[in-house]
């Protein structure tokens, strides 16, 4: 990366100090980093499967769409590694939540990436003022009208991802419908309701998901989403739910039997008769013992 500006050499360099500070197995590991000039190269880890938005928002043939079980273990990963942020020493916040700033591993472990606009808080702080950075339609409100940044402004962010997670749409899509381009806004009364839900879920699913679970991840994100600050869940108590609800798993769907009985392939249950032919010739019985051996 070039170092053009002052803004962009501040955040590198607090990305660099940032993760040198700080190990989590869902934060992503800098191995190491070179500065010369105007230019610093930043060394991470691999992460083999890329971001979480490509897997939700790909399409083509190199991008399998992601069964629900693998959603809910990223989510529960991105969860802990906010959750770890902000109960640490030194509180974090992360400011800039994002599916693509969610890293996956060869085994779809997610790790969060990009520290370059994190916060740091001292634990008597309830909240740090700044200037507004970030993504539109993850930032919360309250951050993006008066510049108040609580760690749960990123409870809100975590929240969007999860509405994403769920339909498979970005948060903002210009290509949307005019009342459909803001996908909380739009999307928030199907969250609500366990029965309108089904109608926003993500189609490449196909309906292989446990709407039980599904229902309550929506509820969840509605919770994270409240507009006041004070009203939207910790991150701990987020992972505990999501770790919960992981333990809900997919019922085969049996198809409904009315009649207990056994159903009859015939019409009203009753076998046809069984008519001889008139060619069939009867064997004569008879006959049959005449040619049969005979006892001595």
């Amino acid at each position: 990366m070039c170092l053009e500006t002052a803004s962009f050499h501040q955040q590198a360099v607090a990305e660099v100090n940032f993760l040198g500070r700080l190990s989590h197995p869902n934060l992503v590991k800098l191995l190491g980093y070179c500065y010369e000039g105007k230019e610093l190269l930043l060394v991470y880890e691999f992460m083999q499967r890329g971001s979480f938005e490509n897997h939700l928002f790909g399409r083509g043939s190199t991008v399998q769409p992601l069964p629900w079980d693998i959603r809910l273990k990223i989510a529960i990963g991105a969860a802990r590694g906010l959750a770890f942020l902000h109960t640490s020493d030194k509180k974090v916040i992360y400011r800039d939540f994002k599916a693509s700033n969610i890293l996956l591993d060869g085994s779809y472990n997610a790790k969060l990436s990009d520290f370059g606009l994190a916060k740091m808080a001292s634990a008597s702080q309830s909240h740090v003022t700044t200037r507004v950075m970030g993504t539109y339609g993850y930032a919360a409100p309250e951050y993006v009208t008066t510049g108040h940044l609580y760690v749960k402004s990123d409870v809100y962010g975590f929240g969007v991802v999860l509405v994403e997670m769920l339909t498979g749409m970005r948060t903002l899509d210009n290509g949307r419908p005019a009342a459909q381009r803001n996908l909380v806004d739009w999307v928030k009364p199907y969250l609500a309701n366990r029965r309108k839900l089904k109608n926003v879920m993500d189609p490449r699913l196909e309906g292989r998901y446990p709407s039980k679970a599904a229902a309550q991840v929506a509820q969840l994100a509605l919770t994270c989403l409240g507009i006041e600050q004070k009203t939207r869940p910790s991150m701990k108590e987020v992972v505990a739910t999501l770790e919960r609800l992981g333990d809900i798993k997919e019922r085969p769907k049996v198809p409904r039997i009315h009649n207990s009985s056994p159903r009859s392939p015939y019409p009203n249950g009753q076998q046809p008769l069984r008519h001889r032919s008139p060619l069939h010739v009867k064997e004569d019985v008879s006959q049959r013992n005449q040619d049969s051996p005979k006892g001595s």
